[in-house]
């Protein structure tokens, strides 16, 4: 399921929102530069992980994040996949599905869970929220009881969560079936 997004569509500010957020994906991923992605943030910046509550605010202490337990705890097979990019007048909402193998401490992500070895795939949402030109927000959501299940430290067997099917459904809807969790408790031939 490739994404794109039609550029034209959009206005000048909301193309150069897309641009900055780009090169702020850059600077994390690609370039491993703290500084620089730093750089695409006004002076205050906020940044929450929500479900490990982490990140910070302020751009000395989000440099020091991102340079000592975001950027070089990020294990080198890292891969993203876009699925869907909604442009506002000062935001965007980025749904996209994220990959990786658990070899090193992924803080931002796990905090504390030695490397498992094991492959996580999940689904995250950021919302980024623009000021002046620069992002002065981002909200990172995922599914905390799926990187669990994959990482081995929950049990899909006795609770109601998912591993990296949830991620796969949302790439492909047919490759795994509705309701399951469900199924586990009634029946009821039409889930």
């Amino acid at each position: 399921m490739a994404f794109s997004l039609d550029l034209s569509q959009l206005t000048e500010q909301q193309r150069a929102m897309v641009q900055l957020w780009e090169d702020h994906v850059k600077a994390e991923f690609e370039d491993k530069d703290a500084i620089a992605s730093c750089g695409t943030m006004v002076d205050e910046p906020y940044v929450n992980h929500v479900p490990a509550m982490v990140g910070g605010m302020g751009r000395d202490h989000l440099e020091h994040f991102y340079a000592n337990y975001f950027i070089p705890h990020n294990p080198p097979d890292v891969e993203t996949e876009l699925i869907s990019r909604t442009v506002g007048q000062d935001r965007i909402v980025d749904e996209f599905v994220f990959r990786c193998t658990h070899t090193t401490m992924i803080d931002w992500l796990l905090p504390g869970v030695p490397p498992t070895g094991r492959r996580v795939e999940l689904v995250l949402v950021v919302i980024i929220s623009f000021e002046n030109g620069k992002m002065r927000a981002e909200h990172i959501h995922w599914d905390q009881a799926s990187a669990l299940v994959q990482v081995g430290l929950l049990d899909p067997a006795q609770l109601p969560v998912t591993g990296a099917e949830a991620a796969r459904k949302l790439l492909d809807p047919t490759s795994v079936p509705s309701n399951e969790l469900i199924k586990r408790y009634v029946q009821d031939e039409k889930l």
